[in-house]
């Protein structure tokens, strides 16, 4: 055989304690490329199956919007019909509410989002702030 063949064809590994070291980087070298391996095939699975996640939602988010939608035409109708009113009032009617409705819950959301959030937090943080402040003030760096 010719020098630095082995008989499985590969160069012979260096021995001793920079053998080892070069064993462990390459071990090491292959473990992580086998794991970036398996997390880009799981990524593009993970992928697919949000978009079709994200596809069902918003159609059926559109198919709940016209069910919501002809279910109030109907009711619209209906009570015309019952009442012998011309359906457009009972239409003004059923919008008047809904506008009504949707008054109310942005009320409620821009109550909720004038009351602070994360209190604890932010008072921590200040704490932690105030704390660096006092401690450069008393430590000065040196120049």
């Amino acid at each position: 055989m010719a020098a630095g063949d082995s008989p499985s064809g590969s160069r012979a590994r260096p021995t001793g304690l920079i053998g080892s070291l070069v064993s462990l980087a390459s071990a090491l070298a292959d473990f992580f490329e086998s794991r970036a391996a398996l997390f880009a095939t799981e990524s593009k699975a993970a992928g697919v199956q949000f978009v079709v996640i994200a596809i069902a939602l918003v159609a059926a988010l559109l198919f709940f919007a016209f069910g919501y939608v002809f279910l109030l035409l109907g009711g619209v109708v209906a009570i015309a019909h019952w009442t012998n009113t011309s359906w457009v009032w009972i239409a003004l009617d059923t919008a008047a509410l809904h506008i009504l409705l949707a008054l109310i819950f942005i009320l409620i959301a821009l109550n909720r989002i004038r009351k602070p959030i994360f209190r604890e937090t932010t008072a921590e943080l200040k704490k932690d702030r105030e704390w660096l402040k006092n401690l450069e003030t008393n430590n000065p760096r040196p120049s």
